[in-house]
């Protein structure tokens, strides 16, 4: 069974991306925007595209000495250049309430009925640039829950919302995993510095559980390997695989050593990771006999240990990996470089392809894959899939993958034949999310309707009607709808929503960052 890990920055330089402006998000608040040809992942193009369309950048201000030119960084406890992260010695606990719109006191749980789970609200506290921030996470790590933003790490107490720590570095994030390591280690990147144009050249490493700041380093940059603006990471094992436009690298999460360089072949350059329970890398292919060839997109699985493949899968020409919708089982989008069809391909543990499908319905684009970065591998979070199955948001009978989708509906796909299962539908105007897949029965998330505040839910293995078994005060309805295209992660029991972008608090309007609620 795949339980997908929960997790996904803002910039003071004005740059935009991954780390920047939102894209076309899953939110009925935000319209989705025409995407860019999915044809345009080339090395070049991304490049320009990233530079184009703007970085999230994270920073940390602590610098790593790196010993000789051997291009084996070892960390170093000290650096005259920059300053440790700080951590808040005395942090405000709060109260878990925040406030509502307008500044005015707002109380998520006011007249909170019977058998309703009480909700904890946290702000973004945080003063930004007029842009925003996007968010990163939420991490659940023992009895905290993370998020991270701009040029901080956050935690919070997963039951309360109270203050437990928080990092805060010297220079923007500039690369976030999708999530941590299964000792709760997460390795981010930091920029140089703070001034426009700086690279992605610090790896920090950050204990979630405590709010401890490990080993920091300094990633070289050959003169031949290309800059980085920003870094595609996953963590899997041991292991964070770092992608950037000029190559990729393995490090160890533990101690921060340089393991190894990401092989290329003759005609294929690793672009993106996707990690978890395996070390996936999707990779740009060209055919230098004819520059206007458009040869397939690669798909491997890599040893986390030493970097090489365990198989390969070449996808057919002229199309590209969209979304990687689950590790374990391997289940990744195709996208046609023309066209509006798209495909799902499910895969066995050996790399064989166990089913490709045109599904006959419409998804988000960050679950297709369409209009998204080739390094945003793992954006989607409205799939779940166990050994047999895929559980999907979705909507419609149509196959245009252009068209975006709020996901009304939870679409269950057999992944040995590619067929729709059933189909299953939560009250009408009400979105959906298939969280995780627990004792045979989908979790799933439904969003605050019109007259009903967010709820968790069980969907039977033979679909049917959601059964609620949480359910958030009708109070919170409004903090809940105000959130821009949350992102829902479901751990031991809770419900939380982070934010996607926040943007700086006022006295007359207060942003809400993170809510939860559960058993």
């Amino acid at each position: 069974m795949s339980a997908r890990d929960s997790g996904e920055l803002p910039d003071a330089q004005g740059h935009m991306g991954s780390f920047g402006p939102a894209g076309p998000q899953w939110s009925p608040a935000a319209p989705v925007t025409p995407g860019r040809r999915i044809g345009s992942r080339h090395p070049m193009r991304l490049v320009l595209a990233a530079v184009a369309t703007g970085l999230v950048l994270v920073g940390g201000g602590v610098l790593f000495a790196l010993d000789g030119g051997s291009g084996h960084g070892k960390p170093s406890a000290h650096s005259p250049a920059t300053a440790p992260p700080s951590a808040s010695p005395s942090v405000d606990q709060g109260d878990g309430k925040g406030t509502g719109e307008g500044g005015a006191a707002y109380d998520p749980n006011a007249g909170i009925a019977a058998g309703e789970s009480p909700v904890w609200l946290r702000e973004n506290e945080t003063a930004l640039t007029q842009q925003g921030a996007e968010q990163f996470g939420p991490w659940r790590a023992g009895d905290v829950v993370a998020r991270a933003m701009y040029k901080e790490v956050t935690g919070y107490g997963a039951g309360d919302g109270k203050d437990r720590w928080k990092l805060t570095f010297d220079t923007p994030l500039c690369g976030v995993p999708h999530a941590p390591s299964a000792q709760n280690k997460l390795v981010v990147g930091l920029l140089a510095s703070n001034i426009k144009g700086a690279h992605c050249t610090i790896l920090q490493q950050i204990d979630l559980a405590t709010g401890t700041a490990g080993w920091k380093t300094v990633r070289n940059e050959a003169p031949s390997g290309g800059s980085a603006l920003t870094l595609t990471m996953a963590i899997s094992g041991d292991t964070v695989a770092v992608a950037w436009n000029g190559g990729a690298t393995g490090y160890s999460v533990a101690d921060g050593h340089k393991l190894y360089d990401v092989a290329r072949s003759d005609r294929c350059s690793p672009q993106a990771f996707a990690g978890g329970a395996r070390l996936i890398s999707a990779g740009y292919c060209f055919d230098a006999g004819d520059p206007h060839g458009r040869p397939g997109d690669l798909l491997q699985e890599l040893d986390p240990a030493t970097g090489k493949p365990r198989w390969s899968y070449q996808y057919d020409k002229e199309w590209r990996i969209g979304q990687v919708l689950s590790v374990d089982p391997l289940v990744v989008t195709a996208l046609p470089t023309e066209g509006k069809s798209w495909q799902i391909l499910a895969f066995t543990a050996d790399g064989k392809l166990r089913s490709r499908s045109v599904p006959a319905f419409q998804t988000a684009s960050v679950c297709s894959g369409y209009g998204q970065s080739l390094d945003q591998l793992q954006s989607c979070y409205g799939a779940v899939a166990d050994a047999g199955t895929l559980y999907i948001a979705a909507d419609g009978t149509g196959t245009d993958v252009t068209r975006d989708a709020d996901g009304t509906q939870v679409v269950a796909v057999d992944l040995d034949t590619g067929k729709e299962k059933w189909r299953a539908n939560p009250d009408p105007g009400r979105k959906v999310r298939p969280l995780a897949v627990e004792d045979g029965k989908v979790v799933v998330y439904l969003d605050a309707g019109p007259r009903l505040p967010a709820a968790v839910a069980v969907l039977a293995p033979a679909g049917g009607t959601p059964q609620v078994f949480l359910r958030s005060p009708v109070a919170s309805a409004d903090a809940e709808r105000a959130l821009y295209a949350p992102k829902p992660a479901w751990a031991q029991g809770r419900l939380f929503l982070l934010n996607k972008r926040v943007q700086t608090s006022r006295p007359d309007h207060r942003v809400h960052a993170l809510l939860s609620f559960g058993r």
